[in-house]
This record gives C-alpha cells, sequence and structure tokens, in this order.
C-alpha cells in the first residue's frame, strides 16, 4: 500500500472511504470524501492514469458543459482542471436562446491527467493503491470492507465503485478480440461475479473510439479550420481568466467511397456480425453504424482534434470504429485531407460490464448494501461529465453516510445532475446514457450561467465551496436583482433613447417608458442603449465583474414570462415530489394496482410520488391510486 506520496507505506489500518476506480468518477468521489473530512484510499489498476481521456480529448458540449458547470458549483475539480490545461474554448449554441448555450473546450489530455493526479496526490486525506478491487467486505447489510487481488482485504467504513469500462472490458478490432479495459491496459476481473453473488442485476454495454492519427502526415490545407472563442468563458467560478493558445482543430468529410469501403467490409464488422453483445449508443454511433442507418447521406462530418499542445496525434471524431485495420485505412484515406495518412492506433469498440442503476437510491448508495456507492459508467452512463457528476455526488453522500446526515439529492428541477441521477434510479438503462438538453423538463432555468445560484450553497454546506467564492456568489446575485429593481423602477423619456432605438433597428417610443420594457426588445441589449446602460454603470460601479452581471440582467429580463412559467411548473412538481413514500410501503396490498404496476413500484422503490409517476409503465391512474393509499399508509410524510 501507497501513501499519497506514492513512496511509503499507508499507517491507516481502516479507512473511512474507499474509492475503486481513478477515472473522472473516482478523482471526483476521492477529493469530496477527503476535504469533507475522511480519510480516503483510491485502488487503482494503474497509478499513471488518473483521470485518464480515454477517447475525445475534450471537455463539455450540449449539456455536457452544464453539467461540467454544475460539478465545478458544487465544489469539484473538472471545471478548474480543464481551465488551466484548455487548448481551445467555445461557447457553442450561440445563435440559439440562451437555455442551450454550452461550454466545450479542447484540452491537453496528457496535462489535464497530470494536473487532476495532482490535485488528487496532494491532498491529505487520500491515499493511493496500484491494485485491483476483486469483491467486498459485507457485515450483515453493510459494507466494512474492499477485497484487493494482492493486498487482500482492506477494512472500510463506506466504498465508492466507479470502474469505468474495466470490468471484464474486452476490445474489438474486427474480429480479433483483446481482453482489456483500454488499449494497452489490463481489463478487471472478480468484482461482477462479486456483486452478481449478492443479487445485482448486471449488463453489458459497448462504447467505441476512433483511430489516431500522425499529424504530419494529413494535408490540413485540404480541410476547413475550427478556431474557438477569442475571449473565453471559464468553466469554473474560481478561475479569474482563461489564458487559451486557442489551437485550431481541422474539419473534413467522409465521401461516397468512403461508405462503399465501410459497406464492403460490415461482414467482418463484429457489430454486424454478431460478435459484440453489449448496446452501444444510439445517439454517438460508430461511423458504420453511420453509414447503415442514414444509408440515404452521401458524407458525415469528421474533426480532426489534437490531442495535446503540439501533438503529434490526431484524433479522428467522428469515425468511431470496430472494423478490421484494413478497412479503417482504405476508408480513412478516401477523406479529402486524409489520403496519406498514417495510423498511431486503430479504432476500436469496447464491451464492458455496468449495474442496473435502478438498484441504487437517488443518493447513488445501493439499495441492497449500506454504505456502498456506484458512480459512473459502473452505473450505465457514458461520458466524463457525468461520470465526474456521479463521483462528485457519491463522494459527498458517501461523506453524509458517515456522518449520518441526509444525503444531497438534488432533484429535476434544480441540476442536470438532479436530471440525471433520477433518470438513472428511476429508468433502467438499456444502452448507454448521455445526458441532452432536451431531457431536462425546466432546461430554461438550468443554464450553464446560473449553475452558482443552483448549486453552490451545497458545495459551501459540504465543505468544499470555499467561503470568499460562495460569498462573491451571493453578491453577484443581489447585484443582478438591484439591477433590474433599477430597471424595473426607473422610466426612460422618448429623446433619451429614440436614436439608440433606431440604430438598433427597433421602433422608437413616443412617450416615457419603463427602462424594463425597452430590455425586453429583441433588438435591444444594455449595451447599445445609453440610458440604459447609464443606470445600470451607477449601480455595478463597485462590482468585480460588471459585464458578467449585466448579462445575466438581460437574460432574465428577456426570459421573464418563460421563466417565471417554469418556476410555477417547479413549484407543482415539487408537490409531488414532497409526497416522500416511505422505505417499508407495501405495494403488494394495494390491489387497484396493476400486477405489472405493483412490480415496476417494488423494483424501483420510489421515494417519492413525483419519482413513482416518472417510472416507464406508471400510468397517471396508478399515481391516483397510490397517493389516496399513501394517505392512509401509517408512517407515511
Amino acid at each position: 500500500m501507497v501513501s499519497r506520496e506514492t513512496s511509503a507505506d499507508s499507517p491507516q489500518e481502516r479507512f473511512d472511504v474507499i474509492v475503486v476506480g481513478a477515472g473522472h468518477a473516482g478523482s471526483e468521489a476521492a477529493l469530496s470524501a477527503a476535504r469533507m473530512g475522511f480519510t480516503t484510499l483510491v485502488v487503482t489498476l494503474n497509478l499513471d492514469a488518473i483521470a485518464r481521456m480515454s477517447c475525445n480529448p475534450a471537455i463539455g458540449g450540449l449539456a455536457k458543459g452544464h453539467m461540467a458547470r454544475e460539478v465545478d458549483a458544487l465544489g469539484g475539480e473538472m471545471g478548474k482542471v480543464t481551465d488551466v490545461t484548455g487548448l481551445q474554448f467555445k461557447m457553442l449554441n450561440k445563435s440559439k436562446g440562451q437555455a442551450v448555450w454550452s461550454p466545450r473546450a479542447q484540452v491537453d489530455k496528457i496535462q489535464y491527467s497530470k494536473e487532476m493526479t495532482r490535485r488528487v496526490i496532494s491532498e491529505p486525506n487520500i491515499y493511493l493503491l496500484q491494485d485491483e478491487g476483486i469483491g467486498l467486505d459485507i457485515d450483515g447489510d453493510r459494507v466494512t470492507g474492499v477485497n484487493t487481488r494482492d493486498h487482500g482485504m482492506i477494512p472500510c467504513r463506506a466504498a465508492v465503485l466507479t470502474c469505468g469500462t474495466f470490468m471484464n472490458g474486452l476490445i474489438h478490432i474486427g474480429l480479433r478480440q483483446i481482453r482489456a479495459g483500454r488499449l494497452n491496459e489490463k481489463n478487471s476481473s472478480g468484482m461482477t461475479e462479486y456483486l452478481n453473488s449478492l443479487g445485482f442485476r448486471s449488463g453489458r454495454l459497448k462504447t467505441g473510439t476512433p483511430p489516431r492519427l500522425r499529424r504530419d502526415s494529413i494535408d490540413l490545407d485540404r480541410c476547413s479550420l475550427e478556431t474557438g472563442d477569442e475571449n473565453p468563458t471559464p468553466f469554473s467560478y474560481q478561475t479569474s481568466g482563461v489564458q487559451s493558445p486557442n489551437d485550431p482543430c481541422y474539419a473534413t468529410r467522409t465521401t461516397r467511397e468512403t461508405h462503399e469501403i465501410i459497406r464492403e467490409g460490415l461482414d467482418r464488422s463484429p457489430m454486424y456480425s454478431g460478435v459484440i453483445e453489449g448496446v452501444g449508443a444510439r445517439y454517438c454511433p460508430s461511423v458504420e453504424d453511420k453509414i447503415v442507418r442514414f444509408a440515404d447521406q452521401d458524407s458525415h462530418h469528421i474533426i480532426l482534434e489534437p490531442e495535446w499542445k503540439n501533438s503529434h496525434q490526431m484524433y479522428v471524431n467522428g469515425f468511431s470504429t470496430s472494423l478490421p485495420e484494413d478497412i479503417q485505412h482504405r476508408a480513412l484515406h478516401t477523406i479529402p485531407g486524409l489520403e496519406n495518412a498514417e495510423f498511431l492506433r486503430p479504432g476500436y469498440a469496447i464491451e464492458y460490464d455496468f449495474f442496473f442503476p435502478s438498484q441504487l437510491k437517488p443518493s447513488l448508495e445501493t439499495r441492497k448494501i449500506c454504505g456502498l456507492f456506484f458512480a459512473g459508467q459502473i452505473n450505465g452512463t457514458s461520458g466524463y461529465e457525468e461520470a465526474a457528476g456521479q463521483g462528485l455526488l457519491a463522494g459527498i453522500n458517501a461523506a453524509y453516510y458517515l456522518r449520518e446526515e441526509e444525503p444531497l439529492i438534488l432533484d429535476r428541477s434544480e441540476a442536470y445532475l438532479g436530471v440525471l441521477a433520477d433518470d438513472l434510479v428511476t429508468k433502467d438503462t438499456n444502452e448507454p446514457y448521455r445526458m441532452f438538453t432536451s431531457r431536462a423538463e425546466y432546461r430554461l432555468l438550468l443554464r450553464h450561467d446560473n449553475a452558482d445560484f443552483r448549486l453552490m450553497e451545497y458545495g459551501h454546506r459540504a465543505g468544499l465551496i470555499p467561503d470568499p467564492v460562495y460569498e462573491y456568489s451571493r453578491e453577484r446575485r443581489r447585484a443582478i436583482d438591484a439591477g433590474i429593481d433599477i430597471l424595473r423602477d426607473n422610466s426612460i423619456e422618448p429623446e433619451e433613447v429614440n436614436d439608440d432605438l433606431t440604430a438598433a433597428g427597433t421602433t422608437p417610443v413616443d412617450q416615457k417608458q419603463p427602462a424594463i420594457n425597452l430590455l425586453k426588445r429583441p433588438e435591444v441589449e444594455i449595451g447599445n442603449i445609453r440610458a440604459l446602460r447609464h443606470r445600470i454603470d451607477e449601480h455595478l460601479d463597485t462590482f468585480a465583474d460588471p459585464e458578467d452581471v449585466i448579462e445575466q440582467i438581460e437574460i432574465e429580463v428577456k426570459y421573464e414570462g418563460y421563466i417565471n412559467r417554469q418556476l410555477e411548473q417547479v413549484r407543482k412538481f415539487r408537490e409531488q415530489e414532497s409526497k416522500v413514500i416511505p422505505d417499508d410501503f407495501d405495494y403488494s396490498s394495494i390491489k387497484a394496482l396493476s400486477r405489472e404496476a405493483r412490480e415496476k413500484l417494488e423494483n424501483i422503490r420510489p421515494h417519492s410520488l413525483g419519482q413513482a409517476s416518472r417510472i416507464s409503465g406508471i400510468r397517471a391512474a396508478d399515481v391516483s391510486v397510490l397517493a389516496v393509499h399513501l394517505k392512509r399508509y401509517p408512517s407515511a410524510a
């Protein structure tokens, strides 16, 4: 066993928390539990692979950027590490409404792993062990230790399993199979079988990655340049400014010839020859899946992305594949710019074990074993951001479990992470789960720019957000509210504003107007109406970042009607969420429910009437019957 400096034996005979796995979920879980005061051991197969980016060298994107910001607002590390290792930052969806704007960063994957490793190692309460988790020690219904292959049973009071794609991982390149968790990294065996012996239900999923190409063998002049924002938005609320090199990516497209070659190779594709048993993601298909499913399309986007600063290696985004190597070579050489491209490694698919997340509580603690938490791809999710969010929540809740305090459970109206956790425990996944903005009913309230207002109080209460950071967020909220009040309370004369209104392309006014009504016009911004700017500037003289506050004022004023409508929807949603279903509720006694409804309710065991209503196959009539019986139940809240 090694200490956090990886140089001496650990003095710990028993740890408070053991985290199995050190990817994006494991890193966040370990850091949060340790920073909340608990000695934490991280067990990982490879100490040199902490927070390694197995696939795309990027953080964020549609909905994923929202989650990365939420991880930061709760006190996680992903945003901060992204800000110091980013190669290019871009705000996506700027042509649409702010609700679906989402930050994305191309990052230096080598530096990202190094920086996260540095933060993990420097945390005083974290110890590291290079070993393999193969089972648990259980006393009654509580976890009391983790069994490792080389060091035997290590006692603990709580455990978080974040095993990624390593549990019985199997790589496919054409019809060739390699037992591995990642290419050139051994898989893990034993934990699935042990959990199955306890009665946990598992399944198999599939994900994939594209080839990597030698940069100097690509004709980049035949590709179009893709650059980031000149003034990047940081991922972390604790980053004062991003110094991004704005390294370019390059875009090209597949051709008809590409598609023909891929079709020729389908008989040797493990996906189409029945070799792969695991289910892949519909929303992130392999290139061969795109060719088959979208047969009417002659071309698909390909983005060439550098994997680190001055990288000689390019990631071929859009060409995830498990085709044989010779087919990969032939197909890629038909793409403009890649005619002479040299392979550094092929694309591949990987199958791995996961556990159906309906076996979890909303806190991500298992329902069978107290003190045992699952986070990341073990729950059937895909993506670094989904993993980091789960890891952070599991680490926080492991700490609350040890303190015998109520867990942190975010609801669907508070965070994308709340949507994620609720979807996982309520709707069993049969394919890798990825977050989309469309999954969130209240997405206008869950913008990337207001994650601190929604979540920082929770992070502060957990001790993961420093006092000055939390107080700055509260000051920011007060400044926005005061600015809106100023616009609501002040009127503007026509002669003050008409020239600017005309220049902005909107109709002049013929009488005094409340300032807030002018700002509600689509064409009007505080920056292009001097009378509005003057009133706001007087208010913001002492605020550190007035432009940020002005942007928030504009969003909240322009979307006020929609926001109020969603707030009313949230009020009704929370009425049902507040109707708690006791843990010992007897669904089998409710004869008015169908057998299917009783079985589903018994399987999921929802914590509230609201969650019950979201279970697939539960009808509105079932919820009404359940509500009536809940009122009669002796221990109902």
